[in-house]
């Protein structure tokens, strides 16, 4: 039968106390508890349940009344606030004379709902005491059991048949065994404490459930650590029968996995770990500029065991995807297809799960046809859709960014903005959520996580509902599973790993393969996720990002000789490179998009406003420079100085551009030809200039790939390289820690 949704005002007290946890499971929690006298053990969890959710009180604030008899009423008051009903609403009058007012509202609403009847038309017996057997059908009702109305006898001779098939649902669902083995006590009188044991054991049907959500995201094709997650998510299956697999988007590009199999491994390793839903990342649209457009996208989709949920994005438009997107919230939902949400039948709950891809991702990947919409109204949408179906528990599954710029998108945003959301699992920004973050914002509360990237660690989240969908308590860790930590303690599982077996060994072939050059020191990609100010590939030069644009210059100037400048956005650095050989692998590991050279016509004063919007990024608190931000260019035939304390679009100080071996000032008259990667040429991290530039038929795409581009460079420089930072680019804030110009 269904239950009325009912509005979520979140249980503050217990929240706030909850905490991260050291172990993956959490105590049975409760803000609240009585310290009853004449509560016994057996009977202190159920009472403190009760007592929690406001369900009964004591007598006194000593006395439960554990032994004394419950009469009719009173039982209808804690079922119906345990069901969720609300005494501040109407429901349809019942028409009992008998009913005190205290207790109308609870008889109306579970007669409404077909739980529980009266003794004739015109009373319900409000003053006399309920029997075991009463209570039987009540709550079997109450419960949503599974009755069958063959039942005409139970192994109790004291039950009638009038019963049998109520009493049997209980002791089915392990609720009761009764008095003793023959025995129910048909007729005894139901105590408090009995009540309340009986509630206790009900209390998922009744609509609260304990949910374990584990949920990655950002994993990049780093496919190695997967059988190590899988054994963590086994054991975690195996000690929460309510649980779900989510995961938050950027399967594609990063690792050799991606180079040699464009999803096919990523897919086939997450079928074999069985999620239960996952969102897009603005990577997985990475290969749409590719003649095949999206097609590894495509396949990727149709090989999922699980479903794509996206309430956002609009694929209607691309014939690749002709008849794998519904657009609509769905309990009747298919594997290998998209949807805006999935209701998902956890054990009998209902458990909402929608999707939302950041609305930035046209301008920082190659979508083609593909559209995306608002995430604020979509996210309204999906969770009105879900409330219309009577699910009160509600997840956004998300990949906009925990702390991303609201000029687009992100988590603690469309918490404060949208009412209904219990969960956010997100991902994009690679944020590390130990403890959960809680928003309370006066739209409601909302818990959001994140599980850091590259698979290193399985985020939990061990979450309580009570049947209105309220979130009563909660504990949340990240459970390390890189096996190249020192005295790693997870053993693979074998399963996953013989799946994965196949495509290690082609990845292994490519990794090993040198492309005879040894680096002297390490070539810095690395990024500063926490925006503390150290060395970033996203918020400074570094060494590796002067040889990538070397290279890219290199090769542009053997097409048209006219190019004297690269540029490179620092989001298209994935990683670093170690001192030592370097290999193929390592190469595709910095540049795992197969982006091709473009030559690109433009303006001085266009490309100023481009490096304005290079360094357009929030500066970090106490001056230590500008928060991490993908479109940091990194450049070769140039050199500039910006100031990270004054206003966006005024940063630039100078901007010098070589012409033999000196350095002159950059002339806004003057047209420049610039070498850059496709990605970036056509507008991509929000290159409105260059943008422009494409459209206006000012950019040339020779078709050279970046990663065979830097390997033919590099070897030209002889066994060794060694590059440096070397001044090209200056935080003037920061210039005393920084190198001068190199005269």
């Amino acid at each position: 039968m269904r239950k009325p949704v009912q509005s979520k005002k979140f249980l503050a007290t217990s929240i706030i106390a909850a905490a991260v946890v050291t172990a993956v499971a959490v105590p049975s929690a409760s803000a609240a508890t009585a310290t009853f006298k004449d509560v016994s053990k057996n009977y202190q969890n159920a009472v403190d349940f009760l007592y929690t959710h406001g369900i009964s009180r004591g007598y006194t604030p000593d006395q439960f009344g554990t032994t004394d008899s419950v009469k009719r009423a009173d039982a209808a008051v804690q079922i119906a606030t345990a069901l969720g009903f609300d005494a501040s609403k109407t429901y349809k009058d019942a028409g009992f004379k008998d009913v005190p007012t205290r207790a109308k509202w609870a008889v109306n609403a579970l007669v409404e709902a077909g739980i529980i009847d009266g003794l004739n038309a015109n009373e319900f017996g409000s003053d006399e005491l309920l029997t075991r057997n009463q209570m039987a059908k009540v709550l079997a009702n109450a419960a949503n059991l599974s009755i069958d109305n063959n039942v005409k006898s139970t192994k109790f001779k004291d039950v009638n048949s009038n019963f049998s098939k109520y009493v049997e649902a209980l002791v089915k669902a392990g609720i009761t065994q009764g008095k003793t083995d023959t025995n129910f006590g048909a007729y005894d009188n139901v105590t408090r404490g009995e009540m309340a044991l009986f509630l206790f054991r009900s209390q998922e049907g009744l609509g609260f459930i304990d949910l374990m959500v584990m949920h990655m995201n950002d994993h990049h094709a780093y496919l190695d650590p997967l059988p190590y997650v899988s054994t963590v998510v086994n054991e975690l299956r195996s000690k929460h029968k309510n649980n779900l697999l989510l995961h938050a988007g950027d399967a594609f590009s990063g690792d050799l996995y991606f180079n040699a199999f464009h999803g096919a491994a990523d897919v086939a390793m997450m079928n074999q770990l069985g999620f239960d839903a996952m969102t897009f990342g603005n990577h997985e649209f990475d290969l749409g500029s590719t003649k095949e457009g999206h097609q590894k996208l495509q396949e990727f989709v149709k090989a999922a065991k699980f479903p794509f949920v996206s309430a956002n994005v609009d694929f209607s438009k691309d014939k690749l995807f002709d008849g794998l997107q519904t657009r609509k919230v769905s309990d009747n939902y298919k594997d290998g297809h998209i949807y805006n949400g999935i209701v998902i039948d956890v054990n009998g709950q209902k458990v909402g799960v929608f999707g939302l891809t950041t609305e930035e991702t046209p301008t920082i990947s190659s979508t083609g046809e593909v559209k995306f919409e608002n995430y604020i109204d979509r996210a309204k949408a999906s969770v009105k859709a879900f409330e219309d179906q009577g699910v009160n528990k509600i997840i956004a599954l998300t990949h906009i960014g925990f702390d991303d710029s609201l000029v687009w998108d992100n988590d603690q945003e469309l918490a404060k903005q949208v009412a209904g959301i219990d969960i956010i699992v997100g991902g994009h920004t690679h944020s590390s959520i130990g403890e959960p973050k809680v928003v309370n914002e006066g739209k409601g509360v909302t818990i959001i996580v994140q599980a850091h990237e590259y698979a290193k660690a399985l985020g939990t989240l061990d979450v309580k509902f009570n049947s209105k969908g309220e979130i009563y308590s909660h504990a949340g860790k990240l459970i390390a599973t890189d096996p190249t930590v020192k005295d790693f303690p997870i053993a693979a599982d074998k399963d996953a790993a013989k799946v994965l077996e196949p495509f290690t060994k082609k990845v292994k072939e490519i990794k090993e393969s040198s492309i005879g050059v040894t680096a002297k020191a390490l070539l810095d990609g690395k990024r500063d996720s926490d925006n503390t100010g150290v060395s970033s590939v996203r918020h400074n030069e570094t060494n590796l990002g002067n040889l990538m644009t070397d290279a890219m210059l290199w090769k542009a100037k053997s097409i048209n000789d006219k190019t004297s400048i690269a540029i490179q956005n620092g989001g298209g650095i994935r990683t670093h490179i170690d001192a030592g050989d370097i290999t193929t692998g390592k190469v595709l590991k910095v540049m795992p998009f197969g982006n091709a050279l473009a030559i690109v016509e433009l303006s001085g004063a266009d490309l100023l406003k481009t490096l304005e919007h290079s360094v357009g990024a929030d500066a970090i608190e106490g001056g230590k420079g500008l928060k991490e931000n993908g479109a940091f260019l990194h450049v070769s035939g140039m050199k500039f100085t910006y100031d990270s304390s004054k206003a966006k679009g005024e940063r630039i100080q100078s901007a010098q551009v070589l012409e033999g071996d000196k350095y002159v000032d950059l002339d806004k008259t003057k047209t420049y030809f610039i070498a850059t990667n496709s990605f970036t040429a056509k507008g991509g991290d929000g290159f409105e200039q260059l943008g422009n530039a494409y459209k206006a038929g000012k950019v040339s795409e020779p078709g050279f790939v970046d990663y065979e581009n830097f390997i033919e460079y590099v070897k030209t420089l002889g066994k060794e390289v060694n590059p440096t930072v070397e001044g090209r680019i200056i935080d003037t804030t920061l210039a005393t820690q920084q190198n001068g110009f190199k005269k």
